[in-house]
């Protein structure tokens, strides 16, 4: 691949959950000679296939996905900067073979980490305030730390989940050791050019009730798939993280038998969409990324020609 740039070429497929991003990535790495990378938190963890929509072979057509099903459903330390390390060694590695990376996935943070190079290292840490903060944590729950967040750094907060407690307490301790909110911190990431050369695209529709009909639809096929057997397994097996994914955490309260599936499923279709607000209005404030309205399409080929358009103005290859 002759280069025009020292930097290495990086193509973005970003977007809300079910929006095609997957499918996308796959046909520009086709079209391309690429390989992807994933941007997604939960499809790094193994075994929880379905909940996650993890792609199977026949999605991936023999494109190769890295960063896919590699951690252990119970290990509780692995970081936004665990990820940004190993993105980063993947994309060079997919650089010297001569392919091009794309990093795809839904997870904003992920992707603001491996190409604006955040380095939450650099802000310091206290065990004596992590601690005090998980403390707290146990005594009041979830939802009230993302209550004191909203506080200070409402932002941040309107984007979290109560079941991400890590992402909850690093920004509380961000605060009450800087005195900068951590969307702030990240502001001033941006300030800072990429080092690399970037093709940032998103993937939504212009018309919100089509994602939210494509997520029903998604919960519907995850069920028929196995997904309830699957929350059973992992309920069984790990805690944690793993557990409070979008998909085991709605299911719990049947799996108790405390609630109906019905109940569940409805509780689950609309963490998903509120989970899809939470994405696009994350990514909508990065200026960067052209977005490709699926809905404005006569169809997927007409899709792929606009990413296919938009990188080649880019200018990155």
């Amino acid at each position: 691949m002759e280069q025009k740039h020292t930097k290495i070429p990086l193509v973005v497929v970003a977007g809300p959950t079910a929006s095609g991003k997957t499918s996308l990535a796959v046909r520009l790495a086709q079209a391309f000679d690429g390989e992807v990378i994933s941007a997604d938190s939960m499809q790094i963890y193994q075994q929880m296939q379905i909940a996650t929509a993890r792609p199977d072979a026949s999605e991936m057509k023999g494109i190769p996905h890295h960063l896919i099903g590699f951690v252990p459903p119970d290990r509780t330390s692995f970081s936004v900067v665990d990820y940004a390390r190993l993105a980063h060694e993947a994309i060079r590695e997919v650089h010297q073979r001569g392919k091009l990376p794309i990093l795809a996935g839904g997870t904003g943070l992920y992707i603001h980490a491996v190409v604006d190079h955040l380095d939450f290292t650099e802000i310091r840490s206290d065990p004596a305030v992590r601690n005090a903060l998980k403390t707290l944590a146990a005594e009041r729950g979830n939802q009230y730390m993302l209550d004191l967040l909203r506080e200070n750094d409402p932002e941040l907060a309107d984007r979290l989940h109560p079941g991400n407690l890590g992402r909850i307490l690093r920004a509380l301790e961000v605060y009450q050791l800087t005195g900068i909110t951590m969307t702030e911190h990240q502001r001033r990431s941006r300030l800072k050019p990429s080092n690399y050369a970037l093709c940032m695209l998103g993937i939504s529709y212009s018309d919100r009730q089509m994602l939210y009909d494509r997520i029903n639809l998604r919960v519907d096929r995850m069920l028929e798939t196995g997904l309830v057997e699957e929350a059973r397994q992992i309920s069984r097996i790990y805690g944690g993280t793993a557990r409070q994914a979008i998909g085991y955490k709605e299911l719990q309260p049947y799996l108790d038998g405390a609630d109906s599936l019905e109940s569940c499923i409805d509780r689950l279709k609309q963490a998903t969409r509120n989970y899809a607000k939470r994405q696009l209005t994350w990514f909508r404030r990065d200026s960067r990324i052209e977005w490709l309205l699926v809905d404005q399409c006569e169809n997927q080929d007409e899709l792929v020609d606009l990413a296919k358009n938009a990188i080649h103005k880019s200018g990155i290859l």
